[in-house]
């Protein structure tokens, strides 16, 4: 149920053409979702259960193959922090330069959307708050699927 309103989200994203959305689409500037998230230590939980899904997930585990895990982990935090309102500095790669060579489809790339959100659940982050930061990532599309 959750993927299908993902999809929808991101279709509904897609037919509008984006340009109606940013990194701070989200009006709420407070840093409510970041604690809802579990600040910087439950992003770290998140974010390390969803590498546990990622590598169990034959969708995509392939294209995380050789990646030093330990800076993925530091970088998806530190991006997740920042987009939910938290004290948090993401310094990694633009996710354009990132994916430019990954031919990511929109089924891999829902595939993620669907065990970040997987990850959300197992750590308790309320549905509400999930839809939050699903929107507030929802703008990478188009430079993660270098369209």
């Amino acid at each position: 149920m959750k993927a299908y309103i993902l999809t929808l989200v991101l279709a509904s994203v897609l037919l509008s053409g984006c340009q109606t959305l940013s990194s701070n689409a989200d009006t709420d500037s407070s840093p409510e979702l970041y604690q809802q998230l579990g600040e910087r230590r439950g992003i770290a939980t998140i974010v390390e259960d969803l590498l546990y899904l990622i590598v169990e997930d034959e969708r995509i585990n392939e294209h995380f193959a050789g990646i030093d895990v330990s800076q993925f982990h530091t970088n998806l935090t530190d991006q997740l922090c920042s987009v939910s309102g938290g004290p948090c500095t993401y310094t990694g790669r633009g996710m354009r330069e990132s994916h430019s060579d990954m031919n990511i489809t929109d089924t891999e790339f829902n595939a993620l959307a669907e065990n970040l959100i997987l990850a959300m659940e197992e750590n308790g982050v309320p549905v509400s708050a999930q839809n939050r930061l699903i929107k507030r990532l929802v703008p990478m599309y188009p430079d993660i699927r270098n369209l």
